[in-house]
């Protein structure tokens, strides 16, 4: 049996995945992988994730050139969500500019962002 065999896929053949800073631990994103990225991502040791919007998969960094490069792939316990520990290219995961995607933290019943832009998505992002 092939180890992409004990994942337990959803309906629509993807895996939830958190993306965790190594070092600091910091969850950096959530996203999601099919068997194709998941084998990639273990493969080339760069993430590579299945994106929904797009319906394509899709390479962390392709356009940004912040890349996460893979230390460790971990399955939890019911098998449905998979870990991986990166090293982040650049220091920014988050599309907007920002160290990783959870930057916006509940305070008195609205949402408030806690996190600075690294750098300007329209600098990090050259769309002709």
């Amino acid at each position: 049996m092939s180890w992409l065999e004990k994942v337990s896929w959803t309906e629509d053949g993807l895996v939830p995945v958190i993306a965790q800073e190594v070092g600091s631990l910091k969850i950096l994103m959530f996203a999601w992988m099919n068997r194709e990225a998941l084998q990639l991502t273990a493969e080339t040791g760069q993430a590579v994730y299945w994106s929904r919007s797009r319906n394509r998969l899709w390479h962390k960094g392709e356009e940004s050139g912040h890349v996460q490069k893979v230390h460790e792939i971990r399955l939890d316990c019911d098998e449905d969500v998979v870990l991986i520990t990166v090293e982040q290219v650049g220091g920014i995961a988050c599309h907007t500019g920002r160290h990783n995607c959870f930057f916006q933290k509940l305070e008195n019943n609205d949402w408030v962002i806690d996190q600075p832009v690294i750098k300007n998505p329209e600098d990090i992002y050259h769309h002709e």
